[in-house]
């Protein structure tokens, strides 16, 4: 590879591993003449920032975010990294990228020019282009308006801390952060407002509520007839569940609107937490996707600018070194084994597929007749990029040759039995479900279990019921569901009920209630 390209130090971008702004800024400006004139990629704005160690495990900390509202599990989190760091147990990531417009990827300043290089193809283009296009992020996030939605929140919590205390505050959160991952629409797709306007109807609402509270009516006797008054307002039952439009997926969203113990400020700042949730929610759908996008375009990009004679053989080596590392897939019999890894498959499977599209065999052309021999590998992956998520691009583009590749088998594991059986091995329909399988262990709802809101008393004692239905009759953590209901049950204010249920049962196999969480 080496010996047919020439390498003129007059067209290197930088000789040796020392970096600065004018080098960084000459590397950026080739890696950008790539990825707009021969892959084509559409991208946000890019902000690069250069930053320390320290500052890097401050990021990890506040979920790689620029501004964060201050909260106790931050401060843990921090101290958890820098121990594992400073001890030599883990290591850093070489860069952090926020999907917001503009795009900003933070570098850290230890690393090489080298590697400088690699993460800005990775991260300000390849994850650029695929929070800019991918459908997830297009239908659940609002890149323009995220930064100064932070903005606001961080001033807001820190405005009720000092009006309402510390301890107040830590307790809301800490509820909301332990049902965070309940406190998203999963198939309801919220309004998409401009900062601007998020964050003067969040004005608006909190004057409103401010206006119209006024404690001392708290303090007057209630009557017999105020009591018999209030009474006939409040709806029946079934009115009630009409209103409320259960059951509810979102139970951060139930809360916020229909807890009767919360303050205006509880509510909002549950509002802030679920906006939140809901911005990280297109990421969990797409963490190969997302991965093997950015891995693939740093690859090519790093690769064509060694075919142009602007990076060196040492660099060049430098970067296949990271590159084979950040790729590299143990066996499960291996101790290091924790799962795929989702650079590995992801990069993987965008290899495949412009091998696919570039030189397909009889067995491509069998299973992709529409890409097989097309020789467009650039339009298929930016079309894979823009409207797959994890499960379905698995399903669609997982060739037999990657499945050989990684020795990919499928396992059945039933409790009842004592053995593991092979159900599906390397032939037609055994690929075919290896392929489904693999796809199906990406899907969200067998990620997270399913819990919904499914009744609320509020004409009567408020108790509020929550339905589990399992997966695959896979019960929840005993420990876990009590604690978590707890948090529930502060923010409602009143009993709170869980029932587990399978949802492959008949409903004549059903033992109710399955499990239920009686919190009183």
């Amino acid at each position: 590879m080496t010996s047919a390209v020439s390498k003129s130090s007059d067209k290197l971008l930088f000789e040796d591993s020392e970096w600065d702004f004018d080098r960084l800024r000459i590397v950026s400006d080739a890696i950008e003449d790539i990825a707009f004139n021969d892959l084509g990629l559409d991208v946000y704005p890019n902000q690069i920032e250069i930053i320390s160690t320290e500052q890097m495990l401050d990021a990890y900390s506040s979920h790689g975010m620029p501004l964060m509202y201050h909260h106790w599990s931050f401060g843990k989190l921090f101290a958890h990294h820098e121990t594992m760091y400073k001890h030599g147990y883990a290591g850093l990531a070489y860069e952090i990228v926020i999907n917001s417009s503009p795009c900003i990827s933070y570098l850290l300043e230890e690393n090489t020019m080298t590697m400088q290089a690699l993460v800005i193809a990775h991260a300000a283009y390849g994850h650029n282009h695929f929070f800019k296009n991918n459908y997830l992020f297009k239908q659940w996030t609002n890149a323009e308006a995220i930064l100064d939605y932070l903005n606001f929140a961080k001033k807001y919590i820190a405005q009720c801390e000092e009006e309402y205390g510390t301890e107040a505050v830590e307790n809301v959160l800490d509820s909301a952060h332990a049902i965070m991952d309940h406190g998203v629409f999963r198939y309801r797709r919220p309004p998409r407002l401009s900062a601007d306007a998020l964050i003067e109807r969040q004005r608006k609402r909190i004057a409103y509520d401010q206006a119209t509270f006024n404690d001392l009516w708290r303090t007057l006797p209630v009557r017999d007839e105020d009591q018999r008054d209030d009474e006939e307002d409040v709806p029946d039952s079934d009115a009630a569940h009409a209103h409320m439009t259960l059951p509810e997926e979102n139970i951060i969203y139930f809360l916020e609107k229909q807890s009767p113990v919360l303050a205006p400020w509880q509510r909002e700042i549950l509002r802030i937490v679920r906006n939140l949730s809901q911005y990280f929610y297109p990421q969990k759908q797409t963490k190969v996707m997302n991965e093997g996008c950015a891995t693939f375009v740093h690859h090519y990009i790093m690769s064509e600018l060694f075919q142009r004679g602007q990076i060196a053989e040492g660099s060049m080596l430098e970067f296949l070194h990271s590159h084979t590392s950040v790729v590299f897939q143990p066996t499960f019999d291996d101790p290091r084994y924790s799962g795929i890894n989702p650079y590995a498959l992801g990069f993987a499977m965008m290899e495949d597929i412009k091998r696919i599209c570039e030189d397909a065999t009889d067995e491509d052309k069998e299973w992709f007749p529409d890409i097989a021999g097309c020789g467009d590998w650039r339009g298929v992956l930016k079309d894979a990029w823009a409207n797959y998520r994890d499960e379905s691009f698995i399903q669609q583009f997982l060739s037999p040759k990657l499945m050989r590749d990684f020795r990919f088998f499928s396992l059945l594991d039933k409790s009842e039995d004592p053995n593991y059986m092979v159900s599906a091995i390397h032939n037609e329909q055994g690929y075919r479900n290896v392929r489904t399988v693999l796809a199906e262990s990406y899907e969200l709802s067998r990620l997270e279990p399913n819990i919904q809101v499914t009744g609320a008393d509020l004409a009567g004692d408020r108790k509020l019921t929550l339905q589990h239905m399992r997966q695959d009759s896979i019960p929840l953590h005993a420990e876990s569901r009590d604690q978590v209901v707890t948090h529930i049950r502060n923010l409602w204010g009143h009993e709170v009920v869980l029932e587990e249920h399978d949802e492959n049962a008949p409903p004549e196999e059903e033992e109710e209630p399955k499990i239920p969480a009686f919190l009183q």
